[in-house]
């Protein structure tokens, strides 16, 4: 009998394991429909069974997708905006008169790019870039990032009321962290100390960390993230001196034509692809120490850790990605002096930006660090987790069931239960750090699509590529290569949203001061209003370069041989009084009055999308109001309930003392 019951409930235990688990190839099992119907690529565009989900892979690991799949679905109409801008850039530029202007300028001579070894060079040389340019810097671009600025408002706002739905949805409203249990590792490394609390959620005492334990380590947490924030700004360093000596080695190769024509491109193409594997080197770095340094903090609950780990690393990646692209946006060329007196750092002439200006220079930046940091997570994504699955085939040793009585049931229980069991064990483990890379990655694909989206007005289309494959790819991994994870019941995104919110408050600053400072739109603007003849852009380039006398060289810095000959006045991009003005070199009246305007554009660009934000954030409340009156009417059941339990309880007290 006895053994009949428990073959009774193994039964029931199988046919449960069989429709949860089984194999992603076992018929009407979840794993398999989940595998069916979400994870291969043909299911693009479904959507997503977060239900299906949210009981395979637990509330956690839902939320994740679910917040993925909203993200991706409100990408399509920033796509759309930036593909208008894109294609109104390809169908207008022949009618551009800056970059036409520059393509004809083949009598313009140059100011040299470097000191001595560089030549002359015609302005005509940059015809390639400045077209490249206009098709991310033109008409549409402001208004581009102004409905950006309130697309991420409205993202987060939208996201909240969703999320709150699916709190609902799955009984976790009201859901308190305190009522976590503790992590393992918490309570082994505090298994012996004295000091305890009473949890006053739960009312279990707990072992607590004293104080002097606590700072010493948050003390050491912060150097040691201080150290490697400067080593990763160094290394952008190490790439400017990078882009400074090709510039110079080209010019001692003497050819000067094509280094005038094609070195805009090729310099800070291959700069940026070095930055980029010098991203993922300190990355590798900067994971374990940071896991490391969290584990000392010794945090109490997981998501404690999760979100102390988050805060290390994402402060760190985000110094690691955004250093090069604020150095191009914001600083490179804007302070560099002029030929006869150059502003040096560490006695070193500092990098100019084109004629055109930088922007193009930083729409090659974010190209390749976003969308190369993309392809390079997808392929290392499916590539690792398949060779290591291989690996373990080989060489993990699951135990045997041998040991097992020989008896008939035992034997036929190790037969059924031998192959899921060892097959599972045999998966990759999520290890300690569970969703953090992949929540990492597409917080910094969002903070390229926010911060910097002006730049790079197709950012979101390819993140918009990228987040279709990665869906499917990350659902065939979680299925196919990776254990299924232990549920944690969560009720929202948990840190990651702040760090959403927050990048999107910075994006309207960012996007002000790049039109303001690495566009040429403003001084466009300007010279259309104050300094044009016939209110046209017709003579805007002329505007934007300054004469150079060559007898005014510093010292050592003119060209020791040239192609040129009799070369009087070179061309520099700058505002200042040509050689012969009474104030020669110093700045203009134009160039104060730009200067107001991009300030005075900056105040109000960032004001009027600040007043739209709190307009969107007043019309939009957090929680629909059809779901609060369902809260507010299941809370007053359960109130009525409680009530009418406690009458009988009361009742049933009476009668027995009656």
């Amino acid at each position: 009998m006895r053994s009949d019951s428990v073959l009774k409930q193994f039964r029931v235990f199988w046919a449960l394991k069989h429709f949860f688990m089984g194999e992603h190839t076992t018929e009407n099992s979840l794993r398999h429909q989940l595998y069916v119907e979400w994870a291969m690529m043909s299911k693009w565009i479904r959507k997503q069974p977060i239900d299906q989900i949210k009981e395979y892979l637990g509330v956690k690991y839902a939320f994740y997708f679910t917040w993925l799949g909203f993200y991706t679905h409100l990408l399509i109409p920033a796509a759309i905006l930036g593909l208008i801008v894109f294609f109104y850039g390809v169908f207008t530029f022949p009618n551009n008169r800056f970059s036409s202007d520059i393509c004809n300028a083949t009598d313009t001579i140059m100011c040299p790019l470097c000191d001595r070894t560089c030549d002359y060079w015609e302005l005509s040389n940059t015809c390639f870039y400045a077209r490249l340019t206009y098709l991310f810097d033109n008409d549409l671009t402001v208004i581009f990032a102004f409905l950006m600025s309130i697309w991420a408002t409205l993202f987060l706002e939208l996201w909240k009321r969703y999320s709150a739905t699916i709190t609902h949805r799955w009984g976790l409203t009201g859901f308190t962290f305190e009522a976590e249990h503790p992590r393992p590792q918490y309570l082994a490394r505090l298994s012996g100390s004295n000091h305890t609390k009473v949890n006053i959620i739960t009312g279990n005492i707990e072992p607590t960390v004293p104080l002097w334990k606590k700072i010493p380590a948050t003390l050491f947490s912060i150097s040691v993230l201080l150290l490697l924030i400067v080593v990763a700004i160094a290394a952008v360093f190490g790439v400017v001196l990078y882009r400074m000596s090709v510039l110079a080695s080209l010019s001692l190769t003497n050819q000067s034509d094509w280094m005038s024509t094609y070195s805009n491109i090729f310099i800070p193409t291959t700069a940026a692809i070095i930055n980029l594997v010098c991203i993922q080197l300190l990355n590798l770095v900067y994971d374990k120490v940071a896991i490391y340094l969290t584990e000392m903090e010794l945090l109490r609950t997981q998501t404690e850790f999760d979100e102390s780990l988050t805060i290390k690393i994402y402060l760190f990646q985000f110094v690691n990605y955004y250093t090069s692209i604020i150095y191009i946006a914001f600083l490179k060329g804007k302070n560099v002096g002029y030929p006869a007196k150059y502003l040096r750092i560490f006695g070193l002439r500092q990098e100019e930006c084109s004629p055109g200006g930088c922007l193009m220079e930083l729409s090659i930046q974010l190209f390749i660090i976003m969308v190369g940091q993309q392809a390079l997570n997808t392929v290392v994504e499916m590539i690792i987790p398949v060779g290591l699955n291989w690996f373990n085939s080989l060489t993990e040793n699951t135990g045997r069931l041998d040991t097992l009585k020989s008896t008939s049931e035992e034997e036929d229980l190790a037969t059924a239960v031998k192959k899921p069991w060892i097959e599972d064990y045999r998966l990759l483990d999520w290890g300690p750090r569970g969703l953090f890379p992949e929540y990492l990655e597409m917080v910094m694909q969002y903070g390229f699509v926010t911060l910097f989206v002006t730049a790079f007005p197709l950012g979101p289309f390819f993140a918009l590529l990228n987040n279709v494959f990665e869906m499917r790819l990350d659902a065939k991994k979680f299925l196919k290569y990776f254990r299924r994870p232990i549920p944690h019941r969560v009720p929202n995104i948990g840190v990651w949203y702040r760090v959403l919110d927050i990048l999107g408050k910075l994006a309207v600053i960012t996007n002000a001061f790049i039109i303001a400072f690495s566009s040429n739109y403003i001084p466009r603007m300007v010279y259309i209003s104050l300094a044009s003849e016939d209110n046209t852009d017709k003579g805007f380039l002329n505007n934007t370069l300054a004469y150079f006398d060559t007898k005014d060289f510093e010292n050592g810095i003119a060209p020791l041989s040239s192609s040129y000959t009799n070369v009087t006045y070179c061309r520099y991009k700058d505002y200042r009084n040509p050689p012969w003005s009474p104030q020669k070199y110093e700045r203009p009246t134009f160039y104060y009055e730009v200067l107001v305007a991009r300030l005075t554009f900056i105040v109000i660009f960032q004001n009027i999308v600040s007043l739209v934000k709190v307009a969107v954030q007043w019309l939009i409340p957090d929680v629909p109001n059809a779901l609060s009156d369902r809260i507010k009417r299941e809370s007053y059941l359960t109130t009525q309930m409680i009530i009418k339990n406690e009458a009988k309880k009361a009742a049933g007290i009476k009668e027995k003392v009656l």
